[in-house]
């Protein structure tokens, strides 16, 4: 199978994903997953190596047989009996008899060992970055090693039509639309590892983060840093993207080791330097970067998490600045997390579910009106539901700063940006929506002419309002957008009546949602008193 990049931004994915997926037989998304992604970064890493090494015979005094020729090129070194080449060439292997590169010892594998050796080989040789990420399953005698083969062949035809960097590049956006791929065909669990890359769009175009120190502290498979990095790809002058790319560094805690697996090569396949770092007990128990102050922070927390608190963390530093958090639930320990972790000017977009705005349980209430009163609240935006893979309920977003005099941009203390942005996105299929390109663009646009000098600012009816703290304070410091932004001007909007009333029914069917969620909650609470 032959499969050409036209230039369009997701049909090459797409066509790859669906041809990949008709190999996968019965196996199930969460399995396949692994399987495919392993792949994928192997001819990634192959095919730099093999860039790399043309390079090199055409310098002079250059080694291709040297591995610090490729390190210091910042490129994996390759075995001969790991480089995709030979993979194809033996992609119907059967009885093959190869040195197994763990123990030495010469052994017969078919295609599935074949790869299980060439992650070994390529673990071995670049252990300081590698050792403990690549899958090594391929193997196991439940897999079917025809599809394996069917896999090496497909994947062997991604660049037969590119070369050099675009090919590699082609093999990052399909590691990205993969990720995307198998999170919306395993649901709820599935997107446990991926944020959407519309929500994503949003947060880093509002965010800006040009340059610094930018962290995750649940970062999934790193979706917030891909973006990340392509924002600076997409506003900077083509000629100098890699030396504004070293303009950033990128820090990240996982605590599911198979997600953080997904993450180092994620990254890997973008060519992204980062210090990803991996605990069974998570930010909370043992913060990996308790020292370490941010630019930047990106995150997209479980929602509602209820088993997160040790007596440990009682007197936590983390606590000083908005009071402790309830022992129930998460949400403003990631809040609080977050904000502490913010360097003098930094600033943060944190993806949370939308009780966090108006909760008076526990002292939430209590905690939103220090975080108001400190001014460490810039702006809040209510996103439509059925944007995330994990929950129809519908999420917000928050937006963090520790001064908001600083930064190059206006004096805003005492002021919060409120968006509704309910309305906007369309539907991708019948269950998910997402951000169109004007969609990501209005919303980070209103935010940064509120934030800007210049001014040009101007609320927009049932869409953003631009409050004081007095107002908020007399709304009792719930952070709402609907609550401020009022209603749309309706005068001769031209909208069918049948459109307005689906309308108002997909609102109804969301505080719906809302509800039940509430009373699952109350019901989970009251559990415990029987």
């Amino acid at each position: 199978m032959s499969l050409e990049c036209n230039g369009s931004d997701l049909q090459f994915e797409a066509d790859l994903f669906k041809a990949a997926d008709k190999l996968r037989g019965n196996l199930e998304p969460s399995e396949y997953k692994h399987v495919a992604l392993g792949l994928i970064f192997l001819k990634y890493i192959s095919e730099a190596f093999e860039a790399q090494r043309a390079k090199l015979m055409e310098e002079e005094y250059a080694d291709p047989e040297d591995p610090e020729e490729y390190t210091a090129a910042r490129v994996f070194w390759v075995p001969d009996t790991a480089r995709w080449s030979y993979l194809k060439d033996n992609a119907r292997a059967r009885d093959l008899e190869i040195t197994d590169p763990v123990t030495g010892n010469r052994k017969k594998v078919d295609i599935g060992g074949l790869i299980d050796a060439a992650m070994e080989a390529i673990e071995k040789a670049n252990a300081t970055t590698l050792k403990g990420v690549l899958p090594k399953d391929y193997g196991r005698p439940a897999l079917d090693k025809t599809m394996i083969g069917d896999l090496v062949l497909l994947f062997s035809d991604v660049t037969m039509h590119t070369e050099g960097e675009k090919s590699r590049d082609l093999l990052g956006r399909a590691y990205e639309y993969f990720l995307s791929g198998f999170a919306g065909a395993e649901g709820r669990r599935g997107g446990e590892f991926f944020t959407p890359r519309s929500v994503v769009g949003v947060m880093v175009e509002m965010l800006e983060p040009y340059r610094g120190r930018v962290y995750d502290p649940c970062c999934g498979s790193g979706g917030m840093f891909v973006q990340s990095e392509k924002f600076i790809e997409d506003h900077s002058d083509q000629r100098h993207v890699e030396e504004a790319k070293r303009q950033i560094s990128i820090y990240g805690q996982e605590r599911n080791h198979t997600t953080w697996k997904l993450c180092k090569m994620n990254l890997a396949v973008r060519g992204i330097d980062a210090d990803i770092r991996w605990n069974h007990e998570g930010s909370f128990i043992r913060n990996e970067f308790s020292n370490t102050y941010f630019d930047f922070i990106l995150a997209n927390p479980p929602f509602n998490i209820s088993d997160w608190w040790r007596e440990s963390l009682a007197e936590d530093i983390r606590w000083e600045a908005f009071g402790t958090p309830p022992q129930g639930n998460a949400n403003y320990a990631w809040l609080s997390h977050i904000y502490h972790h913010l360097a003098p000017r930094g600033t943060a977009g944190v993806v949370l579910a939308n009780g966090s705005m108006s909760s008076q349980q526990s002292g939430e209430g209590e905690m939103r009106k220090r975080m108001v009163e400190q001014d460490a609240v810039d702006c809040m935006v209510a996103l439509p539901g059925q944007l995330f893979y994990s929950t129809q309920i519908p999420a917000c977003l928050w937006f963090l700063a520790k001064d908001k005099s600083a930064n190059g941009h206006r004096d805003r203390r005492g002021e919060f940006l409120f968006i509704d942005a309910r309305k906007l996105g369309v539907m991708v299929d019948r269950t998910r929506r997402e951000f169109t390109g004007d969609d990501i663009e209005k919303i980070a646009g209103t935010y940064h002419s509120w934030r800007n000098r210049d001014g040009g600012y101007q609320d927009v009816p049932g869409f953003c309002k631009s409050a004081g703290t007095k107002e908020v304070a007399k709304r009792g410091y719930v952070l709402t957008p609907g609550r401020y932004v009022g209603a749309e001007d309706a005068e001769d909007d031209g909208v069918p009546f049948e459109e307005r009333i689906a309308g108002l029914k997909a609102q109804l069917d969301d505080l719906f949602l809302q509800s039940r969620d509430m009373e699952d909650s109350i019901k989970s609470k009251l559990a415990g008193f029987n």
